[in-house]
């Protein structure tokens, strides 16, 4: 077996962030049968405090050989079966930092407990019936989630709202199955199956399974944020841009070109969506060695970007300088952004629409939008916020339902049922015996069941919850 799947005997791990000389509470989290007998050797408390599960009691952590004390702190007592992992849990809050909560943990692997895997306490609760894999899934998403409407969906996943329709669909395989064996074994017994009815079946089962495939693209969308690389020429406003978009200077803005000299990076979030934000060093050809890099650094950039803000001086307009950048960033989901238009006067600014209408319907088919700022002024922000929701909305996640959200594993093994079920229906188009059937309707049921975990490999496990960190 896996070091993961090493669940045997009372664990213990850090189930708090820590930071050195900061944090106001550290917890030590420890689940197994041995919990109880560990605390009462290390916890000690004034007074008749009663040791009951569901309890928070109040005292001191010493070592249980010299006496020394080590921390004062409170003990949280939760007997199993009313635990995070059905196991009885006990939990240290001691005060923040490093020193506290190394030294609870180090006493708690000297008295018998170990330091457990990554993902172990969550692995326990699934094993112990606590939680399906989804559910599971949905913690680790939460912990990571990078925006309110990402904590949202994995509120959801937590909840069971992907369970539900999944457990439906396997219960829904499965009495299909149940009526093709009992012609199989009963045949002479029972009326003749209704081929159409079975069919019919099949697709409702296959449409659900496409609904659900559909918020894939959303979900990664969520988990992962969007990338999105501001280039340009130098002294465009690139720098101006990031800054009056994520209200900070974290950018240093000049009137010198090729002031920024690597990839500046911030993190925002955009209708629920998580967007980091590079702004990149000006594209152009140097001989100054730094620069030089820099360019190189974004050009990377750019064609790693899922979108790419193509910015432009609007006081010069279209020139050959952007002309360049566009071919190299033109295979990207582009927008223009017409910066400075607070510089122009009326006249050069309807010369300058005129040129960029020419240039989005001629010469830049990729063009997503084009949005005029001033972001010197923080003019043209909101516009190029809804620009970018746009974008999301007619691409990947248009048909999403945002209350759930499938990841990769999840969508790999609905993507075998599906194609499983169809060919059940090519099985019983070619009208071969009724066994033929069952072979790929117990596919389709096998990968069902993976997703909740009700089929599931030692494998299969060990990829989920390596990913977890150590005290989950």
């Amino acid at each position: 077996m896996s070091e993961v799947f090493a669940t045997t005997g009372t664990i213990a791990a850090i189930a708090t962030a820590v930071v050195p000389q900061q944090g106001s509470v550290g917890i030590v989290r420890v689940s197994g049968s041995q919990a109880m007998a560990l605390a009462q050797i290390l916890f000690h408390t004034p007074g008749r405090q009663v040791w009951e599960s569901h309890r928070i009691l109040y005292g001191y952590i010493r070592h249980p050989q010299t006496q020394q004390l080590v921390d004062e702190a409170l003990l949280l007592i939760m007997k199993a079966p009313r635990s995070y992992t059905r196991e009885d849990v006990v939990e240290f809050h001691c005060h923040g930092g490093i020193m506290a909560v190394q030294q609870v943990l180090q006493l708690c692997l000297e008295n018998g407990a170990r330091l457990a895997q990554p993902g172990e306490f969550t692995l326990r609760a699934f094993l112990n019936g606590r939680l399906d894999l989804t559910q599971a899934e949905g913690i680790a998403d939460l912990v990571g989630a990078k925006s309110p409407q990402a904590a949202q969906t994995a509120l959801a996943g937590l909840q069971g709202k992907l369970a539900h329709p999944i457990r439906q669909l396997r219960a829904n395989c499965l009495d299909i199955l149940a009526e093709i064996e009992a012609r199989i074994d009963f045949e002479e017994d029972l009326t003749p199956l209704d081929d159409k009815l079975i069919i019919s079946e099949i697709e409702k089962i296959a449409a659900e399974i496409t609904r659900l495939l559909a918020t894939k693209d959303k979900g990664e969308l969520l988990r992962t944020g969007l990338k999105v690389a501001i280039v340009g020429r130098p002294n465009v406003g690139k720098s101006s841009l990031l800054n009056a978009w994520s209200q900070s200077d974290r950018a240093i803005v000049t009137d010198l070109p090729g002031t920024t000299r690597d990839v500046v990076e911030s993190q925002l979030v955009v209708g629920g969506i998580p967007i980091q934000v590079l702004d990149t060093a000006g594209i152009r050809e140097t001989t100054d060695q730094v620069e030089k890099i820099g360019v190189e650094r974004s050009r990377r950039a750019a064609n790693a970007a899922d979108l790419v803000l193509l910015t432009i001086d609007a006081s010069t307009g279209w020139t050959e300088g952007d002309r360049e950048i566009y071919e190299q960033v033109q295979h990207r989901p582009l927008i223009l952004v017409i910066n400075k238009i607070d510089l122009l006067e009326e006249d050069e600014s309807k010369t300058i629409q005129s040129q960029i209408v020419r240039l989005s319907e001629v010469e830049v088919p990729n063009l997503k939008s084009k949005i005029a700022t001033a972001a010197a002024q923080n003019q043209g922000i909101d516009a190029l916020e809804t620009a970018i929701l746009e974008i999301v909305k007619s691409g990947k996640v248009q048909a999403a339902d945002m209350d759930l959200a499938i990841n990769q594993r999840q969508a790999a093994a609905l993507t075998q049922a599906k194609i499983s079920l169809e060919q059940v229906q090519a099985t019983i188009a070619q009208q071969l015996p009724l066994d033929f059937w069952t072979i790929d309707l117990r596919g389709a049921i096998q990968a069902l069941g993976e997703i909740t975990g009700e089929e599931v490999t030692e494998s299969v496990l060990d990829k989920i919850f390596s990913k977890f960190c150590i005290g989950k």
